[in-house]
């Protein structure tokens, strides 16, 4: 959307060198679409991780996609301002309209305003105000109305004895809803379900009396649990038995092996059962008969002792005590057709109702009078969906302003008074408050680009998911920023949570720690240098004194022949070494030229007046110096919060530059209050380091003032006069007279003489 020209008279402001539209009217709200979108400083946020009702921004976001564009946000401005007389009222930031607000002359504004009447009834408080508490408690709204148009039905929805309990029978068997009113009800699903239910149900039931399918009338299902308890075993014992008379050397593994049975000789029995429980229900021998009494497996004789009685009995006569695999075949065939009809079972969920109240129900007018109350109540959604409407606006009362000032431009967060929304809250370390600190899921290598000082900080709190915050740090250094340090985040709701930094963008934070850097790196540089060579001088110690060590053993074992030698001849002293000439020569060399160099030096500065010393001094920090803070500025001059938020979900469009003022009041460095009193005495001051201090600038002092003095009385024994004395005025001699030179004499020609 882009247009050269706009009929609305906009007004424009200027913050940190960004020009910004000033939102301050309902016509600026309404004529917003006419803005050349070039022109906002956002054109996409991200729903979540913003310091605004993450429900009103949902509202919001029209296709659910977990960001707003400016086409949703002008949907939003212009659906708001058909409910209002004046749009205006969408930046006062209220959560309360009164009712002469909504604009009664559309239809949207009417149903609203009715709405808004209706609940004030309801909740039997008599205003001129609607407040969002009012509209979003749906409970109390509708708590002791039969129907709130939710479609769905609660017991006291109807005054009919019988269709309550209908409704309270659908709860307990098919699970509930809660309606507006919060208490648990029923849709028109839930009721469809029930009686298709029903009806299979009792289908169902009437299908189980025929006589094929309970071959032993009202014992059958009993039969058939009896004989499923032992289904599996009495398969696997006459499978054996088949086994074994194929071919009888298989009749001793089948009956397991003696060892098996040692095994468990040496256990107690009586507690041990479940031990023998695979073992074969009796004796497998080749077309034996499975016992059902005598000779079984303990561990299963009480289950064949219910069958006997259960199964056997009922088809056999109680006279069986054994059973051939054809009788097991043919008891098996008999319960085949009631298995199949128990597997079809439908409708189980009604089953704990009975089968006489499902028929009562099925014989009865329920379905019906039912149905009939949920269209009762879905007759209603059109003033259930106002009453959501009217949440729904004063939601954009209360928070559209804020995303105004966050999207179309950045008033919020270059105001002094306010936060942006993007501004999680402050970080407190290293002597310093940060106040730009955004959620973020994690460090983004497109945040690097906003030359700024980012340090990544993990912040935990019990109870609570840990969050990654970015925090930038524009003022003081960082000498003391590094991952690993702890300090303390508080969000926006005043919540403290343990910090500790995981990793750091590194940009300049200040022209003060750029001018002190070259300084800094030539200590830092100093010192690992110094304990470089205290590691080598350690490392060469340790190795001279290891062979020192073993020459000393070796040397041991010829100490007394040593001494026996020494006693009878003593070894005369060695003669006196002598200087090498060469050492001398470079010696002489070398103090030499540093002779020179300082001699050089002097002269030139004995050249020079008094004030010109300061003056070279600071030229050097300056020739030192000024690269880097060249540098820094123009990175500081560079700094803008765009890359750190496109990292974050949104798309910046202006330049939110961070200038070095600006910077400043985003980072708050420690100073004492002002009128504070400050006590210098330390009870744990180092008094001795303190003393030698002291003695050492004194000595620094005096060795300023001695060389002071010295230059000044060899400067005078040079010139001949003090550095604050005036030069001599030089005399000028007359001009001496210069005789004239003395003519050639005359030579006279050849032929004078003649």
């Amino acid at each position: 959307m882009s247009t050269s020209s706009s009929p609305h008279t906009w007004t424009f402001f200027r913050t940190g060198g960004l020009d910004q539209v000033a939102l301050t009217t309902g016509a600026d709200l309404l004529a917003l679409d006419q803005l050349d979108q070039k022109l906002w400083v956002a054109l996409a946020c991200p729903v979540k991780g913003l310091e605004l009702d993450e429900k009103t921004l949902a509202l919001i976001d029209a296709d659910a996609d977990g960001r707003i564009r400016v086409p949703e946000l002008l949907a939003a401005i212009k659906w708001a301002s058909l409910h209002l007389k004046d749009a205006g009222d969408l930046l006062k930031e209220k959560d309360a309209l009164p009712l002469s607000a909504f604009n009664d002359a559309t239809p949207e504004g009417k149903a609203l305003l009715a709405s808004a009447k209706q609940i004030l009834a309801n909740l039997g408080r008599p205003s001129d105000t609607i407040a969002l508490a009012d509209a979003s408690d749906t409970a109390k709204i509708f708590t002791g109305t039969k129907f709130n148009g939710d479609g769905i039905i609660t017991v006291t929805s109807t005054a009919d004895a019988a269709v309550a309990q209908l409704i309270a029978d659908i709860i307990a068997t098919k699970g509930a809803v809660a309606d507006r009113s919060g208490a648990p009800g029923i849709a028109q699903a839930h009721i469809d379900a029930f009686f298709a239910d029903c009806t299979a149900f009792a289908a169902w039931s009437a299908a189980g009396t025929a006589a094929a399918v309970t071959p032993f009338g009202a014992g059958t299902a009993a039969t058939v649990a009896a004989v499923r308890a032992i289904r599996a075993k009495a398969d696997d014992y006459f499978s054996r038995c088949r086994l074994a008379a194929f071919d009888p050397r298989a009749t001793a593994a089948l009956n397991r092996a003696e060892t098996e049975f040692a095994a468990l000789a040496a256990k107690d029995m009586a507690a041990n059962l479940s031990e023998i429980a695979h073992f074969p229900l009796a004796r497998i021998e080749a077309g034996r008969a499975l016992p059902l009494a005598d000779g079984v497996n303990p561990a299963w004789s009480a289950a064949l002792a219910h069958f006997h009685a259960t199964a056997v009995t009922p088809a056999f006569g109680p006279g069986k005590t054994s059973l051939t695999a054809a009788e097991w075949e043919s008891l098996n065939a008999k319960l085949a057709a009631h298995e199949a009809w128990a597997a079809a079972k439908a409708g189980a969920g009604v089953e704990p109702l009975g089968l006489p109240r499902l028929t009562a129900i099925l014989a009865g007018q329920g379905q019906a009078a039912l149905t009939a109350l949920v269209a009762q109540d879905a007759a209603l959604a059109p003033e259930a969906a106002a009453i959501s409407n009217l949440e729904k606006l004063l939601r954009y009362a209360r928070d559209l302003r804020g995303l105004l000032h966050n999207f179309v431009n950045f008033a919020d967060f270059y105001s002094r008074d306010r936060w942006a929304a993007f501004q999680a809250g402050t970080l407190y370390l290293d002597s310093r408050s940060c106040e730009l600190c955004i959620k973020v899921d994690g460090p983004h290598p497109l945040a690097a680009m906003s030359k700024t000082y980012i340090a990544y900080v993990n912040c935990t709190r019990p109870g609570s998911p840990a969050m990654t915050v970015a925090c930038c740090f524009s003022q003081g250094d960082s000498d003391y920023l590094f991952a690993g340090r702890h300090g303390v985040f508080y969000d926006r709701k005043g919540r403290d949570w343990d910090a500790v930094i995981t990793s750091i963008v590194d940009n300049p934070i200040s022209l003060r720690q750029a001018f002190w850097s070259p300084y800094k790196k030539f200590v830092r540089m100093i010192d690992e240098m110094a304990a470089k060579r205290a590691a080598a001088a350690d490392a060469a110690s340790n190795d001279r004194l290891g062979k020192v060590a073993d020459k000393a053993v070796t040397a041991a074992a010829d100490a007394a022949a040593a001494k026996a030698v020494q006693a009878s001849a003593p070894v005369p002293p060695p003669p006196p070494k002598k200087l090498d000439v060469g050492v001398v020569a470079a010696l002489g060399v070398a103090v030499g030229a540093v002779g020179g160099a300082l001699a050089t030096v002097g002269a030139k500065l004995s050249e020079m007046h008094w004030w010109q010393l300061p003056l070279i001094v600071i030229g050097v920090m300056l020739a030192i110096s000024l690269p880097a803070v060249i540098i820094a500025f123009l990175k500081l001059r560079q700094r803008t919060l765009g890359p750190i938020l496109d990292a974050n979900g949104w798309a910046v469009n202006g330049r939110v530059k961070i200038n070095i003022p600006f910077g400043t009041a985003l980072t708050d460095v420690a100073k004492l209050p002002s009128g504070s009193i400050s006590s210098l005495e330390d009870p744990y001051e180092d008094k001795e380091a303190a003393k030698q201090k002291r003695r050492a600038t004194a000595l620094l002092v005096l060795l300023l003032l001695a060389a002071a003095t010295a230059w000044i009385f060899w400067n005078h024994r040079q010139t001949g006069r003090y550095f604050w004395q005036p030069a001599p005025a030089a005399a000028v001699a007359p001009a001496a007279a210069t005789p004239a030179p003395a003519a050639p004499a005359a030579v006279a020609p050849p032929d004078a003489k003649k």
